[in-house]
């Protein structure tokens, strides 16, 4: 059919909308006929149809209908660079000039006959769908496909089109601002720096936040979840089922592969950029008050589903095959790309906060750092399974959300009250409020500095108190050793003097009945050295407790020669590639108490290290299996000689190995030691007085 004709009869077809009409195919026959047509201006009325034709806007199809038109211009602008290619390939043999005289119209021409049919017959915020069909068509500037002027001319119009879009657009017009969100997701990226410095930021940020955290092409306010619980079924007596025909499933799937969510990160750093540049403030505290109540929403519709009753180490248990190969992936695909997404916009927000004078004020600053914590806390049943210290922008804006939130003492301990666990004394049975308590501990130790003695006493060892003596359980191992870690924390922070002497007995007494069944080796020893150090002059403790280091080595002492030694089972920090080889060998009770005794020699005093120095070495050899012994013994090494004693002790040390027989009993045990002990300097061998006598 002839161009004109078939121009003629899809300019009718787009005048209506019925129920059997393909668009589709529509806007398929548009694209081919765009490149065809002879005429600029059939060019710039089909574009302005398009635009504004009832068959494609009457009942659009959310974004997929605007992903459709975008793509239509894009296909064409293609079509366009294939058909110069193949004809730049021909010129070889023929003018290049004469051979663009086949096709309709000049590249710059057709441009400009298409951006002009985007007309004041359909709204701004469809512009954007032509000039970003035409600038990503196109390619990359290095490309070359555009002259220099007509890329300008291109990228140009994309930001006064996007600006004009963004303040004509309706709040209530939902398609239109995520279809701007879409078009400047893509186009962002190619855009030079003066003209992305010419955008509307202040305009563009709350649009993007709604459109990503709230419409119903992006996270739908996190209600999403609440779908779920209803399509989760008894498998058995014991095993749950979510179906991937559910139409909770299916929905999770759909999310998955809508424009907005499938490109959350390159999204999430636009809305970042976006927040680095606005100049009103209250627009970035507006932003983390909704990144906050997105997140709370979040947590509380996960809570009420069956899956969250189930802990990530027990869903093997309590989940059927199809549910823990199908369904449950798609859905922590969809959370850890939320918890992406919202950690890089809160980084943006914190860095900027650190620069700016508004936010960084003392009645800003604390409640945005806290907001932010509620946030990462809310997200922490998602980034505990991920391993947290993998993703620094995650590890930046808790530090430095704690780091702000430390100058100010009285709102930091308004913060910790207000996420203490709900139920002091006990473990809770959910495994959400075990995570919540989990991320609790690990945030109050970097408080402890900051709050007085009676309320560490409350806020901090009241809630640490339950996980220590706890067992039965080694999937919680990390709640365990977090729980160990606010104790350490708190015992020393130097105005907790009193607490630690009331408490020491009971932790002391704890860090044996948990190790080595609940408390890995590297959390033991830790806090060993903590305690010594704790406990050394000139501290104020040892000052009250001057018998402390001695009673404390003597328990060790005594427990390594009852101790097992077997090796102990692996444990997850072992796991860790950048963990010490200590962390990763297999060491039995026996060797780690050892290795303990050995690591706290720098903190002991002159006369205690004197004492203890011959007693090490006769741990290390009464260590059993041989392999664990060797390493005993390069440890014992590496303590005397990495620079850990001062040098009244490295003085000691070095005597003690030279000349008081230290380098024989480490290598040779007491046994080497008595043979050489009668003897004096030059006399024979004993094998040599025998012969003689």
């Amino acid at each position: 059919m002839p161009a004109d004709r078939l121009l003629g009869t899809l300019l009718r077809s787009l005048q209506s909308y019925t129920e059997q009409q393909d668009t589709p195919r529509l806007l398929g026959t548009a694209a081919s006929l765009l490149t065809t047509l002879n005429n600029p201006l059939n060019v710039t009325l089909l574009t302005s149809q398009l635009l504004s034709a009832p068959a494609i806007w009457a009942r659009p199809e959310g974004l997929r209908t605007c992903m459709r038109c975008l793509s239509a211009f894009h296909s064409a602008a293609q079509a366009l660079v294939r058909h110069e290619d193949a004809l730049r390939e021909k010129s070889a043999d023929h003018d290049f000039a004469q051979l663009q005289l086949e096709r309709t119209l000049p590249k710059e021409d057709w441009i400009r006959a298409v951006v002009s049919g985007a007309d004041e017959h359909s709204p701004r915020w469809r512009h954007l769908l032509v000039l970003g069909g035409l600038s990503l068509g196109f390619g990359p500037a290095d490309d070359e496909n555009l002259s220099r002027s007509m890329r300008s001319t291109l990228e140009s119009g994309l930001v006064t089109a996007a600006n004009i879009a963004l303040e004509e657009t309706p709040a209530d017009d939902e398609l239109g601002q995520q279809a701007m969100t879409v078009v400047l997701n893509h186009c962002f990226p190619s855009l030079p720096d003066h003209e992305r410095a010419r955008l509307d930021y202040e305009s563009l940020l709350p649009v993007l936040m709604r459109s990503t955290l709230h419409s119903s092409e992006g996270l739908r306010s996190a209600y999403f979840l609440g779908a779920v619980d209803a399509d989760v079924r008894a498998a058995s007596e014991s095993r749950f089922q979510w179906s991937e025909r559910s139409p909770s499933y299916q929905q999770i799937r759909a999310m998955l592969s809508n424009p907005i969510v499938s490109s959350l990160g390159p999204l999430a750093r636009l809305i970042g950029h976006t927040a680095e540049q606005v100049h009103d403030p209250r627009l970035l505290i507006a932003a983390v008050d909704d990144l906050e109540a997105f997140a709370r929403t979040l947590y509380l519709q996960w809570r009420q589903t069956k899956l969250s009753e189930i802990d990530a180490s027990e869903e093997n248990i309590y989940l059927d095959t199809e549910t823990m190969e199908k369904t449950n992936p798609a859905l922590w695909r969809l959370l850890r790309s939320t918890l992406f997404a919202v950690v890089i916009v809160l980084r943006s927000t914190v860095g900027r906060m650190l620069g700016d004078g508004v936010l960084s004020s003392d009645s800003i600053a604390p409640k945005l750092a806290a907001q932010a914590l509620h946030t990462l806390r809310y997200f922490h049943f998602i980034s505990s399974r991920l391993g947290s210290t993998t993703f620094s922008q995650h590890n930046f804006v808790y530090l430095t959300t704690m780091d702000i939130l430390a100058t100010y003492p009285l709102e930091a301990e308004a913060f910790l009250q207000a996420i203490r666990p709900a139920d002091i004394g006990q473990v809770p049975p959910h495994p959400l409020d075990r995570s919540l308590d989990l991320f609790y501990l690990n945030t109050a130790e970097h408080f402890t500095l900051v709050l007085p003695q009676h309320r560490s006493e409350e806020l901090l060892v009241a809630s640490a108190a339950p996980y220590l003596a706890a067992g039965g359980n080694n999937h919680l191992l990390t709640i365990f050793e977090a729980a160990h870690s606010v104790m350490l924390a708190a015992f020393s922070a130097p105005q907790n003097v009193e607490l630690t002497a009331k408490h020491l007995p009971f932790y002391v007494d704890a860090l044996f009945k948990v190790f080595p069944s609940n408390l890995s080796a590297r959390q033991f020893r830790l806090a060993f050295k903590t305690l010594l150090s704790l406990a050394t002059p000139p501290s104020e403790l040892a000052a009250n407790q001057p018998m402390l280091p001695a009673t404390l080595l003597e328990l060790l002492h005594e427990r390594a020669y009852s101790a097992s030694t077997v090796p102990l089972l692996p444990h997850p920090a072992s796991n860790d590639p950048q963990a010490p080889p200590e962390a990763v060998m297999e060491l039995s009770e026996q060797a780690v108490l050892t290795l303990t005794v050995i690591d706290t020699l720098p903190q002991l005093s002159l006369d205690l290290l004197e004492e203890w120095l011959p007693l090490a070495a006769g741990m290390v050899n009464s260590v059993a299996d041989a392999s664990m012994r060797e390493h005993c013994r390069e440890h014992f090494w590496h303590v005397l000689m990495d620079g850990e004693m001062d040098p009244h002790r490295s003085q000691l040390c070095a005597a003690w190995w030279n000349t008081s027989g230290g380098r024989e009993m480490v290598l040779f045990g007491h046994e080497g030691r008595e043979d050489w002990g009668h003897e004096m300097s030059g006399a024979l061998p004993l094998e040599a007085r025998e012969s003689k006598l």
